[in-house]
């Protein structure tokens, strides 16, 4: 499975986007999905992650209520609805395949998780 990232842009404070990734191949709809990001010189971290079946989700506490993470497995798409955005939320958005098949809980770290996007840049102005 290969996963492109978009979606990203330059927003003020307040405003919305939404990232989508789609992924190449057959098996998407038998993992669980994650939502990352970066900001410049910090760690990458946890934002949101999805089950495979979409019945699950869980959230850092940062985006909780802010933050939609949805997924289409016939479209083998995963997504990111950011809303009421802050600076603070500037950052790198990767989204990533989960290693583990049917998985069982939503995992928030990112070495649970196998392949990797190529990054979409959200930039929140003041």
């Amino acid at each position: 499975v290969q996963l492109q990232a978009s979606g990203g842009g330059l927003v003020q404070a307040g405003g919305s986007l939404r990232v989508s990734c789609a992924a190449s191949g057959r098996t998407f709809s038998l993992y669980n999905m994650g939502w990352f990001r970066q900001a410049p010189g910090k760690e990458r971290e946890f934002v949101a992650a999805i089950s495979w079946s979409g019945g699950n989700t869980g959230y850092a506490d940062s985006v909780k209520g802010r933050f939609t993470i949805s997924r289409d497995n016939a479209k083998n798409t995963v997504y990111l609805q950011m809303d009421s955005l802050k600076p603070e939320d500037t950052a790198v958005y990767y989204c990533a395949l989960d290693r583990d098949r049917h998985g069982r809980v939503v995992r928030t770290i990112p070495s649970t998780y196998a392949q990797w996007g190529q990054g979409a840049q959200v930039t929140v102005s003041s």
